[in-house]
């Protein structure tokens, strides 16, 4: 510290902050929301950390410091080995003709408040699913419309307000032999699930839409007033108590579960919280296992968020995961390969 400049010494005091938000991190999928609600909102920073630490690298590399990069360069390690850091440089594609395709996607209504332009939205949904072809599809933010004309078998609706309302469905090629409902208290947002046969074998699919923050990238405003800001905060620490509340009456659920199982949803939350962790257990996330990028679902006035999952039991072999950067809703469709 005393070679450097006086800047040098900011900055790596400012280093040594981000640091220690790094470090504390790492402790937020183990920290039940209840417990401390708005600590949760710092998993949404992760990234954000992350990218500031190899700023500073660059930084201390051009600058000739040698030392004070070691900081950073521990951070970024370690975010590696624990699976923390958000970007994989490598994906992964095995071609079997014995695979099978689950879809998540968040289809935002079917665009009925006109949020896009386009007035041919529900066609352009069926044409791009018609073309990936998944046997299965998970569907939040779901409704029953007459132009929505895909063509699978089976399929299993639940939504609130009955057949106008809407909610969560289920597209399956094979055939359902179970299903049921979660029914999440005081909420919109809920899961269900359908067991299916695929090859003599009992499959069951979660699908899972966990409570909301009600935060839309057009509605972000930075100048909140002190009356509004305590809203946005309360609004925040009940989000997190739902879901907390959502994801423990989930668990217990898939307790008795006898089949192997595949959870697909938007969870509403990253993969550094404590949710996402619950969930995971001991699952593969089929990103992680064959992703490539940041695995964007949810761009949030460019900030690229994964918050739609597809995890699997680990007796799936994950053989391709796939993001699609299409403007269809303000989520994007997300598909997994799977295989014995």
């Amino acid at each position: 510290m005393k070679n450097l400049s006086f800047l040098n010494k900011i900055l790596f005091f400012l280093n040594n902050i981000v640091a220690l938000l790094f470090f504390a991190s790492l402790t937020l999928p183990y920290i039940p929301p209840k417990s401390f609600p708005l600590l949760s909102i710092m998993s949404l920073s992760v990234p954000l950390l992350l990218f500031a630490h190899v700023l500073f690298i660059i930084y201390w590399l051009l600058a000739g410091v040698k030392k004070q990069f070691l900081l950073s360069s521990l951070c970024i390690l370690l975010a590696i080995g624990l699976s923390f850091f958000p970007y994989k440089f490598n994906s992964k594609e095995v071609v079997s003709g014995s695979s099978f395709g689950v879809m998540n996607f968040n289809v935002r209504l079917l665009n009925k408040y006109k949020w896009l332009e386009s007035e041919k939205i529900p066609g352009e949904i069926t044409t791009f699913i018609n073309k990936e072809n998944p046997d299965i599809i998970t569907f939040q933010e779901f409704r029953s419309i007459k132009d929505f004309g895909l063509t699978y078998p089976y399929k299993y609706e639940k939504l609130n307000g009955g057949k106008k309302g809407s909610g969560l469905a289920i597209f399956s090629k094979f055939s359902i032999v179970n299903r049921g409902s979660l029914d999440f208290d005081n909420s919109n947002n809920n899961a269900i699930f359908i067991d299916v046969v695929r090859s003599n074998d009992t499959i069951r699919i979660y699908n899972i839409h966990l409570e909301s923050f009600g935060i839309k990238p057009d509605s972000v405003d930075l100048n909140l007033d002190e009356k509004r800001s305590r809203k946005l905060i309360y609004r925040l620490k009940q989000s997190f108590s739902k879901q907390q509340d959502q994801v423990e009456k989930f668990l217990e659920h898939s307790k008795s579960c006898p089949h192997k199982i595949i959870i697909s949803g938007d969870f509403n939350n990253t993969a550094f919280s404590w949710a996402y962790r619950k969930l995971k257990g001991d699952l593969n996330d089929s990103f992680i296992e064959a992703g490539e990028g940041f695995g964007k679902t949810y761009p949030f006035n460019n900030y690229p968020l994964r918050i739609d999952f597809i995890l699997s039991d680990k007796k799936f072999k994950v053989n391709q995961h796939k993001n699609f950067e299409i403007k269809l809703s303000d989520h994007e469709p997300v598909m997994a390969r799977f295989s014995y």
